[in-house]
């Protein structure tokens, strides 16, 4: 058994991991990144970058699919090759997690650990080698995991999680999706526009992460429209039969209907990998997941010398956020006991489905909690000019807007190209804009922004008719 000694000890060398070291090596080299399993981020391995490769091919098939309604026909069949469309998400996968391989093993080979760890008290961690490394800090990056509930498992060797999608050689028959969330509806909609026979099964009414009930109703009537989707269902009975999954459920009529399919895609959520690192050894004190309670704004849990970053946290699981946090960790690992607070950018959400879903700054569910008085505007893109010339014109975008300042709270949307709107509508978030100032900002013609403009439009009217004691929300900007 070797021991080693360090200044800091990094666990994970996902998106948070890579961060965190990048800023602890600027207080010292003293650092160690230990990863367990095998370098290449989430994001490059089956995240981000796969299911949007797949998306790529899929939104390619269906523009083809949409071209007569501008007058363009394809005489002759169109076909799609499923094994040159998972050939290009795999090469294309694989030389984005070969630069992030890269970016880690240029790294003095002395600062890494491949390893699993586990604490034996604050400052000792164990690898399962038996090797020991005493860390005046630490740094917890170890990511997250699909997980699922254990009635997916009588699917048996047909139950698969979006990890497994990207290393399929080729495109099934027929698969049904559980979850409509942001994984769940990306990779079902791809699926369903390249060909595959795909239901979607979704919980509790949801949507992605709309919460305002009229965007959401927006987007449920355009994903529905498309394909099967029942964002609440009914699922009676799960069985592996001899050619994939035979599923009996609920149909929207009230009916029992039983589906076979080749597999049984689950997009159900995932969980911290907060279980393997044996944190009751430690003093931090945890949540009911087993998270250890921390601080956002400098990653510290609790008063100790212990930080924790990335989607291990279980706060929102998008790689921009895992990679301020890894940042804010390794800065305030690295300069202990001088713990700073970092920049948290504004609140900004997107999924990658047609027409785009995105969520900027407080959310619906969130205006009631904010102690202020609030108006929202909103446009429909059915009508709207841009839209409509690219045969795009559906969605909602509502935006919320506090009485008496006038400053923008948030915005939810579902719509075309709302990708561009949400990052400009963080930017003026983040700066505190009001919906004036944001209004004063200039709108070219003919652009979907001009939509944006008719949204804030309408809540500036409202503001300035508002109620005559409006109160004031202190908290509404970033951060609050």
């Amino acid at each position: 058994m070797m021991t080693r000694h360090v200044d800091i000890a990094i666990i994970g060398a996902g998106t948070a991991g890579m961060g965190a070291y990048r800023t602890a090596t600027k207080h010292t080299d003293n650092v160690v990144l230990i990863e367990g399993e095998q370098y290449g981020t989430t994001c490059a391995r089956v995240g981000c970058m796969p299911s949007k490769l797949l998306i790529a091919a899929a939104d390619a098939a269906h523009e083809i699919d949409k071209a007569p309604g501008f007058g363009v026909h394809i005489d002759g069949n169109v076909r799609i090759d499923g094994r040159e469309v998972m050939d290009r998400v795999r090469r294309e996968r694989d030389r984005f997690v070969s630069f992030v391989i890269e970016a880690v093993e240029n790294w003095p080979e002395d600062n890494r650990i491949m390893g699993k760890a586990k604490f034996l008290d604050d400052h000792t961690l164990e690898l399962d080698n038996g090797d020991r490394v005493i860390a005046e800090r630490v740094v917890i990056a170890t990511g997250s995991r699909p997980v699922y509930p254990k009635q997916f498992e009588a699917a048996g060797d047909r139950l698969v999680i979006n990890d497994d999608v990207f290393d399929w050689q080729e495109l099934p028959g027929a698969v049904a999706v559980f979850g409509g969330g942001i994984i769940g509806l990306e990779l079902g909609q791809a699926l369903h526009r390249l060909g595959v026979r795909m239901r979607l099964f979704g919980k509790f009414g949801d949507v992605g992460p709309l919460s305002d009930p009229e965007v959401k109703q927006s987007a449920l009537e355009a994903f529905q429209a498309e394909f099967p989707f029942d964002p609440d269902a009914n699922v009676t009975s799960i069985e592996r039969v001899d050619d994939g999954v035979s599923i009996t459920f609920t149909d929207a009529e009230g009916r029992e209907t039983n589906e076979h399919f080749d597999y049984l895609l689950a997009a159900t959520g995932r969980r911290a990998n907060v279980d393997s690192l044996a944190l009751e050894n430690t003093s931090l004190e945890l949540d009911e997941k087993g998270i250890p309670l921390f601080d956002r704004y400098t990653m510290q849990a609790g008063d100790s010398h212990i930080f924790i970053a990335g989607d291990v946290t279980g706060d929102v699981p998008l790689l921009h956020e895992a990679a301020d946090g890894g940042r804010i960790a390794g800065d305030n690992a690295g300069r202990f006991p001088d713990i700073r607070t970092g920049l948290r950018r504004a609140p900004l959400s997107i999924m990658f489905t047609d027409p785009n879903i995105a969520t900027v700054g407080h959310s619906y569910r969130e205006l009631d909690n904010l102690q202020c008085d609030y108006a929202i505007g909103q446009v429909d893109f059915g009508g709207q000019g841009r839209s409509r010339v690219m045969l795009k014109n559906q969605g909602l975008l509502r935006v919320y807007g506090e009485y008496g300042t006038g400053l923008f709270l948030g915005a939810e949307m579902v719509g075309p190209r709302m990708e561009h709107i949400a990052h400009l509508l963080a930017w003026a978030y983040q700066q505190r804009m009001t919906i004036s100032q944001i209004l004063d900002m200039p709108f070219y013609h003919p652009v979907v922004e001009e939509g944006l403009r008719s949204a804030l439009r309408d809540v500036n009217a409202k503001l300035h008719i508002g109620p005559e004691s409006p109160r004031r929300c202190l908290d509404c900007g970033p951060g609050g």
